[in-house]
Parts: structure tokens; C-alpha cells; sequence
């Protein structure tokens, strides 16, 4: 059995909101006891609403953001301390991909010295193959060569996410973490950005976390996917599996909002209500006061995410197995 490339065990990241300059802080439980791991050439979707804890465990997984509790492994090893000499060295293998490519691109340098640069810092090759380096990798996202001398204000959006994936994968990394990556592009760009991604992925066998609230874009590009409420995970399984047979009653809300092209948009969930605040939980399962299934359990005790099938889990006290309903 092949070895996960990353592994998480129970993470755990607490903010202290603090109201006013004197107000008494507020912890705060962005990711709350998350366990997860990816295999080497494996895309893992991450989903849920925003405030779900999202972007703040990828940042995790990468050790830019530290834990509270719990640890990342990485090929193995612990993940070593942000900042040290082992740590910067950790880089050229996992890269990040932000959600706003004109805020991670420096609008005073040119895109090919912007993508050139990773090879620069961690001094991959030598002076004179580098130019042609960019030029593959400018090629490899759809960039043409008179675009190279251009600089980020320049291009247009998708370009730009282009270039910004072109930088991360200069130095041939093995994890690649990206953060709505296409939230911000048209629909018809998004569609472009998300196949290429997915080719490159494929073709360089690189380990993906794809982590977005479009359950449209991860059903295209995830092998596996992990749903997030509230800093939890609440189910994951694989891709076909959760978009077929959600089991989790607020994965079944948001499957069924995805539309099916040539199909009316029918017995679709709608969620009541917004997400609790973090910094104030409802007892027992935190999906409770919006679960239209929620029973008196629900209110009391937390859900243990738990097997319910061949390589899938879940959170909730109504699911009884892969196979069987929700429980009334």
C-alpha cells in the first residue's frame, strides 16, 4: 500500500478574538481536531462555506499557519519549525497557489522574473537554464512568449492565475495547496484554469489539495473529497461516492445545490439560517440548529467521525452505514 505523501493527526487552531481594546479575548476554533492525509499524485477536494476553517488548515498542512495541537508529516518526517533552515528548504517541494493572483504577484517585477524566481531563491539550476525553464513552464499554462517582458496589471485575471501557477511549480514540487484558486475568474476561465490544473497535475504526478466552496470545480478536479462545517470534517470519501450517495445531512444540502446541466434543479436542501459563530458553538454537533433531521442526541453530544463504509467516514449520529438512509 502506497504511503500518504502528507498527513495530518488531530489539528487544532485557536484565534483569540478580542472585542475592543480592552475586551476579554474569545477563543476561537478555526480547525478543531482535523485528521487527513493525501497520497503521492492524488487530488483531495476540501469544501464547505466560508468560515468553515478551509484556508486556514491549508495553511497548516503547508506549516505556514502552526498548531495548537496535533502534528503534519510530511514524506514521513514531522513538519519542521516555521523559519528554520529545514523548514525554507521544505518549500520547493509544497507550493501554494492563493486565491487573488494580483495580491501574490509583485506588480514591479515582469511575470518571467516573478516565475524564475523560486529557482533563484532555492538556487535549483544554474544561471543559464533558467530562461529556459520559464519558457516551458510559460508554455506548460497556456502563456505566450511576448508575455514574459509583461507585468501583472498587464494581463488579465486568468493569466495572471496562470502565471501564478506557472511560479509554483517551477521547482517541481511534490504538494500543491490551492486555495479557491478560481473563485475570483469567470466562469469561462474557471473552466480553462481548473483543466489545466488538473493536466499538470496528472502529468507530473503532484499531489493536490483543492480547496474551494464550488462543489462544481472539485467534483471536475478532487479523486477525493473531505467536507468541512465549522472547523470539523464532517464526511469524506471519494469523489464519485459523495456526489452520488452524500450521507451527512449538510453534504446532502450542498450536493444538492449543484446543478445537473439538462435537468430541472429538484429536491434540493435549503439550508435555514447561517453558520453558527465560531467563537460561540452550539452544544452536542454544530450542525444541529440548521439539521432539518437534528434529534435530541444531536444537541447533547458531538459526533465522532467515524467509518461507515470502504474508505469513508462521517460525522453524524444518524448515519448508520455507506449503504443505509439517514435514520428519521
Amino acid at each position: 500500500m502506497t504511503a500518504p505523501l502528507i498527513t495530518a493527526e488531530n489539528l487544532t487552531r485557536i484565534y483569540q478574538l478580542r472585542r475592543g481594546l480592552f475586551g476579554k479575548p474569545t477563543p476561537v476554533r478555526a480547525v478543531d481536531d482535523v485528521s487527513l492525509s493525501v497520497l503521492p499524485g492524488e487530488a483531495l477536494g476540501i469544501v464547505g462555506e466560508s468560515g468553515s476553517g478551509k484556508s486556514t488548515l491549508g495553511r497548516m498542512l503547508l506549516g505556514i499557519d502552526p498548531a495548537q495541537a496535533g502534528r503534519v508529516t510530511f514524506e514521513g518526517k514531522s513538519m519542521p519549525e516555521p523559519g528554520t533552515a529545514e523548514w525554507r528548504a521544505l518549500r520547493a517541494k509544497m507550493q501554494l497557489v492563493y486565491q487573488d493572483p494580483l495580491a501574490a504577484l509583485d506588480r514591479r517585477l515582469t511575470i518571467a522574473a516573478q516565475i524564475g524566481e523560486p529557482l533563484e531563491i532555492h538556487d535549483l539550476l544554474p544561471k543559464d537554464e533558467r530562461p529556459a525553464r520559464v519558457n516551458s513552464l510559460m508554455a506548460a499554462v497556456g502563456l505566450r512568449q511576448d508575455q514574459a517582458d509583461r507585468y501583472p496589471h498587464e494581463l488579465s485575471g486568468g493569466q495572471r492565475q496562470r502565471a501564478v501557477i506557472a511560479r509554483a511549480l517551477a521547482t517541481r514540487p511534490k504538494l500543491l495547496v490551492c486555495d479557491e484558486p478560481v473563485s475570483a475568474l469567470d466562469v469561462s476561465i474557471q473552466a480553462q484554469v481548473v483543466n489545466m490544473l488538473r493536466d499538470l497535475q496528472e502529468d507530473n504526478g503532484i499531489a493536490m489539495v483543492f480547496i474551494s466552496h464550488d462543489l462544481k470545480v472539485v467534483r471536475n478536479i478532487a479523486d477525493r473529497v473531505a467536507v468541512m462545517y465549522l472547523g470539523r470534517i464532517v464526511e469524506e470519501a471519494s469523489s464519485d461516492v459523495i456526489f452520488a450517495s452524500p450521507q451527512h445531512p449538510y453534504t446532502r444540502a450542498l450536493v444538492s445545490s449543484v446543478p445537473v446541466p439538462g435537468k430541472p434543479l429538484t429536491g434540493r436542501t435549503i439550508l435555514q439560517g447561517e453558520p453558527p459563530n465560531p467563537a460561540n458553538r452550539p452544544s452536542g454537533c454544530a450542525f444541529h440548529p440548521r439539521c432539518p433531521l437534528a434529534a435530541d442526541i444531536c444537541r447533547t453530544t458531538v459526533p465522532a467521525l467515524r467509518t461507515i463504509g470502504v474508505q469513508r467516514t462521517a460525522a453524524c449520529h444518524l448515519v448508520e452505514g455507506a449503504d443505509a438512509p439517514l435514520a428519521a
